[in-house]
């Protein structure tokens, strides 16, 4: 299948996923599952891409691997928090400000986002050459992208879980050093299909999902979106917490703003 086509029709599905489940949110009144569905569906996107791409059969096994772990594991953390959470505090203050219009075109562009990230998935497994270093250096970051989010979301779950945190902003292990570690690691994720991608046609499509993914996560609906929250939750200590603190890359907490 031609991969303009392939996208197309991949944005067409998720699109009417997300109509479904646009209505479910407005019949319960909890936009969270967005988030989730978000995670699987790029994760199945990418899945569905590569079995459809021609490159080296082992990359491609490798590429279905790691879409395969990242979507389940983000999947599976986003769905406990829902249900121990329950709507994110971010989709509360949007439901008080705008109407459910709002909501509707929300998911649509989740749906169009899904396409955009599983698409650096497909790239990667367009790749016909066979496995070198770079493959090598792709899995490592992987392992790395994985574990580093893995143990940040953890920090953070433990420490909310403790009541004598109330109030207190999260400063432990991976969150001492970044104010938004999961995000980085998040972001790292995406640099493997980079590496897998050399010596594709279609390695830019990997280079713009690392750079797209660095723009939404600092610019667009990640750090920004959080901050603002957090601001309003907690005040000065987050304050305080951005003054001493990286807002994207670890580094050694300090005195000034960074």
């Amino acid at each position: 299948m031609n991969p303009v086509n392939m996208f197309l029709a991949g944005w067409a599905i998720s699109a009417c996923l997300m109509l479904i489940l646009w209505e479910a949110q407005r019949r319960r009144g909890n936009a969270a599952i967005v988030d989730i569905a978000w995670a699987v569906l790029t994760g199945l996107l990418g899945i569905s891409f590569v079995c459809m791409a021609s490159g080296n059969d082992s990359r491609r096994i490798l590429v279905i691997v790691m879409a395969s772990g990242w979507s389940l594991r983000l999947g599976l953390y986003l769905f406990s928090r829902l249900l121990q959470a329950g709507e994110d505090n971010r989709y509360r203050q949007v439901r008080q400000k705008w109407s459910q219009k709002y909501f509707f075109w929300f998911f649509q562009v989740q749906a169009l986002w899904a396409v955009m990230f599983a698409a650096p998935m497909f790239a990667s497994a367009t790749n016909p050459n066979t496995l070198g270093w770079l493959d090598g250096l792709g899995c490592f970051l992987w392992i790395v992208a994985i574990g580093g989010e893995s143990i940040a979301d953890h920090q953070l779950t433990s420490f909310k879980a403790n009541t004598s945190n109330k109030g207190r902003v999260c400063q432990n292990g991976l969150w001492r050093y970044s104010r938004h570690p999961n995000y980085f690691f998040e972001w790292i994720h995406w640099w493997a299909y980079l590496c897998l991608a050399f010596g594709s046609p279609l390695w830019w499509i990997a280079c713009g999902g690392v750079v797209l993914m660095l723009i939404f996560l600092t610019k667009i609906t990640g750090i920004p979106t959080v901050e603002a929250q957090a601001v309003r939750s907690y005040g000065e200590v987050y304050r305080e917490y951005q003054k001493t603190t990286s807002g994207f890359f670890p580094w050694p907490p300090t005195t000034r703003r960074l």
